[in-house]
């Protein structure tokens, strides 16, 4: 066991991890993870303030988790609750203050808050104790809630959360607090280039380049788990791939509204225009100050590479528009790259943006139907896509489909 002093210094280390995180998504993923561990506690959900009501943006639940097959995850439904007394969380988030609750299908009947045994029941799990505490800001601002769920021994025994532990957690859930609001105005910034590109392209929206940038992530994770990358390096790519992947047709904002907002099919001169907001997009991060530069500059430019070599920009200079020396013109047309010299982050982001395009309504096209998207994509498995990436979509269309209810247009 873990002295005061121990236990503190552990907390401030774990909260200068969270603020490593960029992308706020990861970030609520990786709060969680961090606060039940330090806690030993089975499972966890937390909630975004937004407005006067709260969302249920993560859950974790380990005993759930390990009645799944070996490579699967937990899939769960976004909803929102009020900010009153009447939830524990919604009582938390309205009050400022903490609950720790030995077993809350015994909770007195004087309190106003109750819990809801709806999703016990609906799960076969047995929630009992729970810690719940507001993260709250510096400037005293509750923006959402961390809810941690039956502590365990070391034998598996359900507990109760120790009193000793509760200022710890609330030390972690001010910084993580912090560290959301941070992430949050990352996104937004993000989002605002979106907009800008929405104005030029409808296709270019908010919800889209969630989705897209979403189900990189989750098509990465398995290809990446798949090829033995350590999980240290995998999280850290997911957090720079989620910004990137959502900034992978930022360059369009260059493109004439003549182009972008055609409603029929692009001529041959049309379409060699569109084909530049490839690497004028890359030219956007030409000042490289982190990662997040880097990689959002290589999806920009390679997203529509194919695996075959006969997709575009090909090899080109982004910041000229010319080939590289070395790359000879072939019938006036620069050659695609091919294969792995198509960087990971570009091949991955090229299934994501396929799938999602395939399966909504554009100005030219209604959403195809299921069937008819995963032929595709199928179809395309060593032409247009990685082979071993493609495998990793399949393997991962449970959660991709899922996490596509969560970005609606």
């Amino acid at each position: 066991m873990l002295d005061e002093k121990q236990k503190l210094f552990q907390i401030i280390d774990l909260g200068h991890e969270i603020a490593q995180v960029k992308d706020v998504d990861i970030l609520l993923e990786r709060i969680l993870t961090i606060a039940r561990q330090f806690v030993n506690a089975d499972a966890g959900s937390i909630y975004i303030k937004e407005d006067n009501r709260l969302k249920f943006s993560y859950t974790q639940n380990d005993t759930l988790q390990n009645k799944l097959p070996t490579g699967h995850k937990l899939i769960y439904s976004t909803f929102s609750i009020p900010v009153n007394n009447e939830s524990i969380s919604g009582y938390v988030a309205g009050n400022g203050t903490m609950l720790n609750i030995e077993d809350v299908y015994k909770i007195p009947d004087n309190v106003p808050y109750s819990f809801n045994k709806g999703y016990d029941e609906i799960s076969g799990y047995r929630t009992k104790s729970m810690l719940t505490f507001p993260m709250t800001t510096t400037r005293d601002q509750v923006i959402g809630v961390l809810q941690l769920i039956n502590a365990k021994d070391r034998d598996g025994n359900i507990l109760s959360f120790v009193k000793e532990d509760e200022p710890f957690v609330k030390h972690f859930a001010n910084n993580a607090a912090i560290a959301i609001e941070r992430a949050q105005l990352t996104r937004a910034i993000i989002l605002r280039m979106i907009k800008m590109a929405e104005l030029r392209d409808p296709k270019e929206t908010g919800a889209h380049v969630n989705r897209v940038a979403a189900y990189s992530i989750e098509i990465y994770e398995k290809w990446a788990l798949g090829r033995g990358i350590p999980v240290d390096e995998i999280e850290k790519n997911k957090d720079i791939m989620r910004i990137a992947g959502m900034l992978h047709d930022v360059g369009k904002v260059a493109i004439s509204d003549v182009i972008l907002k055609k409603p029929g099919k692009l001529d041959a001169d049309e379409y060699e225009i569109m084909k530049q907001h490839t690497f004028l997009g890359a030219r956007l991060f030409t000042d490289q100050y982190s990662d997040f530069d880097e990689a959002s500059s290589l999806v920009a430019l390679n997203h529509h590479e194919r695996w075959d070599g006969n997709g575009y920009p090909g090899y080109i200079n982004p910041f000229t528009g010319h080939p590289i020396v070395g790359y000879q013109l072939k019938e006036g047309k620069v050659p695609g790259k091919k294969g792995e010299d198509i960087p990971a982050f570009g091949r991955i982001v090229a299934i994501a943006d396929v799938y999602d395009a395939l399966s909504c309504k554009r100005v030219y096209k209604e959403p195809w139907d299921e069937d008819r998207v995963l032929e595709t994509l199928k179809s395309e498995r060593g032409k247009q896509f990685d082979p071993e990436m493609i495998d990793a979509f399949f393997d991962s269309l449970d959660i991709i489909k899922s996490v596509s209810s969560r970005y609606p247009e």
